[in-house]
C-alpha cells in the first residue's frame, strides 16, 4: 500500500501560496520541489508539467488538481499547495482550482503512479476532507491534515 508520507516531504508543502494562474502554481509547485530534490530541475519539471496540462486538464473538480508527469527521478515525489486564492483550472466542473498536488513519477513506476493516484482521488474525493485541508493555515498544519487523511484512507 501506499503511503503518501514517503511521497511527500514536510518541506514541498505549502499552504496560502499566491498564484494567479494555473501556470504560476505550477512554477511554484517546480521551484518547490526543485529545492528539497537536487536532481530536480525546476525549468524541466514545469515543462513537464505543462505540457501534460496541454493533453488535458488534471482538475479534478471540487476546486481540486493533480498534475502530475514523468521525468527522471529516484522515486516519486510530490509537493502539495493550498492557494491563497483558487485559479482557473480548466477542471471538469469548470471550478477554479486550490488545492493542488503535485506528483512526479520515475518513467518506469506505472503500478506506483496510479496506486498514488488512487489514494489522492479517495481523500480528495471527500468534502469534509477538502474542507479540514482548507482549514489550515500553516504549511506544517496542512502537511499533517494530509497525511493523517491519506493514512485513514489506507487504514
Amino acid at each position: 500500500m501506499v503511503n503518501i508520507g514517503d511521497i511527500l516531504h514536510r518541506n514541498c508543502t505549502s499552504a496560502e501560496v499566491v498564484a494567479g494562474s494555473r501556470k504560476k502554481a505550477l512554477e511554484a509547485a517546480s521551484d518547490l520541489l526543485a529545492e528539497h530534490y537536487s536532481e530536480l530541475s525546476a525549468r524541466a519539471l514545469f515543462d513537464e508539467l505543462m505540457g501534460r496540462e496541454r493533453l488535458g486538464s488534471t482538475g479534478l473538480g471540487e476546486g481540486v488538481a493533480i498534475p502530475h508527469c514523468r521525468i527522471p527521478c529516484k522515486q516519486i515525489v510530490g509537493a502539495f499547495l493550498k492557494l491563497e486564492e483558487p485559479v482557473d483550472y480548466d477542471a471538469m466542473d469548470d471550478q477554479p482550482v486550490d488545492l493542488l498536488f503535485v506528483l512526479v513519477v520515475p518513467p518506469l513506476e506505472t503500478t506506483a503512479h496510479l496506486e498514488v493516484l488512487a489514494v489522492l482521488a479517495r481523500v480528495f474525493e471527500s468534502p469534509e476532507s477538502r474542507r479540514r485541508l482548507r482549514a489550515q493555515k500553516s504549511d506544517g498544519a496542512l502537511y499533517e491534515e494530509l497525511i493523517g487523511l491519506a493514512s485513514n484512507d489506507a487504514a
